[in-house]
């Protein structure tokens, strides 16, 4: 059992981000930067694939963030301080290869910027120059943001309603840093929403420049037995669980991706509809 040591709510618009700290001292010795675990609430509970958001080995810790868009993640979010998790299974995925390449952009998208701290945090830790651009729908679902000024040499931050530093999106800045600042990027990892994703990749692709995006697929057993997590790399078939789930991003079929996530959207409407009047009548 895995003990929740720490829960906090990060935003309480709905979708509501809430994050824990978990008791999981083998998964933290082990765990690298990139790899996510998949946990089970309780009996009855679903797979959820979660990327570690952060660790502490000495303390024998991982930092877990999640939204409350479905069935489950409701379910998750109402657990409190001192109740435990079934089963957490991982360090999953193959690890962010880290090495010294010169100025690395590190972009996160809404909760995409919880998994991209460590990445952010490693690469600086190799001697890398980080630049990490923000971005969220508003100031009040910015996480992360000390964190990440923490992990890189420089934060840039952009909204899209304009409510906290820029208006615009992530791609404007990354855009306006490359063609307008005229920074020389050796590499960007991105990880967020597949539609924020697909357009920074075609921001970086005409300077070809190394980019990296971490897919969030439905994912179920996340050994690569399944085939659920399964996405077109370069016109070939691969498996986020074990090939990912960190990909070349100007070879992701995002198109495809995008069309697999929503082909559960009625079922899963459901399953909320359900789980909040369970939830409601039990409270």
């Amino acid at each position: 059992m895995y003990e929740i040591l720490k829960k906090t709510v990060w935003s309480d618009q709905e979708p509501r981000i809430k994050e824990f700290v978990l008791n999981a001292p083998e998964i933290a010795a082990a765990h690298q930067a990139g790899q996510f675990v998949i946990i089970i609430n309780g009996e009855t509970g679903e797979r959820i694939p979660l990327t570690i958001a952060d660790k502490d080995v000495k303390a024998g810790t991982i930092s877990i963030l999640f939204q409350e868009v479905g069935a489950s993640t409701l379910m998750l979010g109402a657990m409190k301080e001192g109740d435990k998790l079934m089963h957490v299974a991982g360090p999953l995925g193959k690890p962010t290869h880290i090495e010294k390449v010169g100025t690395v952009v590190c972009i996160g998208g809404g909760v995409g910027i919880a998994p991209v701290h460590p990445i952010a945090k490693a690469m600086k830790d190799a001697g890398n120059k980080v630049i990490s651009i923000l971005g969220a729908r508003n100031k009040d679902l910015l996480i992360y943001e000390d964190k990440m000024r923490a992990a890189s040499t420089e934060v840039r931050i952009t909204t899209d309603d304009g409510s906290y530093h820029k208006k615009g999106f992530v791609t404007d800045e990354l855009k306006g840093m490359i063609e307008t600042e005229k920074i020389p990027v050796d590499m960007v990892v991105v990880i967020g929403p597949p539609i924020m994703m697909k357009f920074v990749c075609k921001v970086t692709e005409p300077h070809k420049i190394k980019t990296f995006a971490s897919l969030n697929t439905i994912m179920v057993d996340g050994t690569g037995m399944c085939g659920a997590c399964r996405v077109t790399v370069g016109g070939k078939t691969k498996f986020v669980c074990v090939d990912g789930p960190e990909f070349d991003g100007h070879e992701v079929d995002y198109d495809e991706m995008m069309a697999r996530q929503r082909q559960y959207l009625p079922e899963e409407k459901m399953a909320v509809d359900i789980c909040k009047k369970k939830m409601c009548h039990t409270a």
